[in-house]
């Protein structure tokens, strides 16, 4: 009879945890949870974890996928329903993700989101464009101070973030428009690329306007004198159906 006490106690108990499992699945289902990505770069971390606290504050989990990776993986994650919201840049969402003007009204972005389930707040109150950079004491021996001043200076060694050198509102696109004459132009992730500057391993490099390593690496930002560069103010991109589920959310 022992073994029959066994095999009934063992199926008593793998009743009990399949109840007590459907009762955490039933209570997770009934928890919300938010999920918030944020792009490879300082200030998108920082904005992801706003965003978190933001829905923490209405009561909502939410877990914060920091450093995804890049603008397409963002924007395919958002699409796919594996995020649900993140911080863009509006230059960035017009050329690059809608392709559309950088003249595009707002009207006309919202109405191509909202075309793919996606929603978009107002402007979060700052530009993050895009900027070239290079060291303010080489600035300064060469009398550098305009994009287009690199125009005779193709000697100066270019190294660029891999996006920026495949986005069209990045190198192909800037070389095109100052008539840029550097052909041996290297790929480099973001933060290499300050510290290149930083070792005299190189001479130019993109930046974001509000980057802290321009203060700390003394770098000269370069006036965009034939306004190549949009306006890269951040708004928060979600999927449509938090504003049904989660209304307070996005009000």
């Amino acid at each position: 009879m022992k073994p029959l006490l066994c095999n009934r106690t063992t199926i008593m108990l793998i009743a009990l945890l399949l109840v007590s499992l459907a009762k955490s699945r039933e209570a997770r289902a009934e928890d919300p949870q938010i999920q918030v990505g944020s792009k490879s770069f300082t200030e998108s971390v920082i904005l992801g974890e706003l965003l978190c606290h933001v829905s923490r504050s209405h009561s909502l989990t939410a877990e914060h996928r920091a450093e995804l990776g890049g603008t397409q993986v963002l924007w395919k994650a958002l699409l796919a329903g594996e995020i649900d919201m993140y911080v863009e840049y509006t230059g960035t969402l017009r050329k690059e993700i809608l392709d559309l003007p950088a003249n595009a009204s707002d009207d006309e972005v919202r109405q191509k989101l909202a075309a793919l389930n996606v929603g978009i707040t107002p402007h979060l109150g700052f530009n993050n464009t895009y900027a070239i950079a290079l060291p303010s004491k080489l600035a300064t021996t060469k009398n550098i101070k305009k994009i287009s001043d690199l125009q005779t200076q193709p000697d100066l060694r270019i190294g660029f973030s891999d996006e920026f050198l495949d986005r069209t509102d990045g190198w192909p696109g800037l070389q095109a428009a100052y008539q840029l004459p550097h052909k041996d132009v290297r790929g480099l992730d973001h933060v290499m690329a300050c510290r290149g500057l930083n070792s005299g391993s190189l001479d130019v490099t993109d930046i974001y306007s509000t980057d802290a390593e321009i203060e700390f690496y003394d770098l000269a930002i370069l006036e965009d004198d034939l306004g190549f560069f949009p306006k890269y103010y951040a708004v928060v991109l979600y999927r449509a159906d938090l504003a049904k589920d989660y209304p307070q959310l996005v009000e």
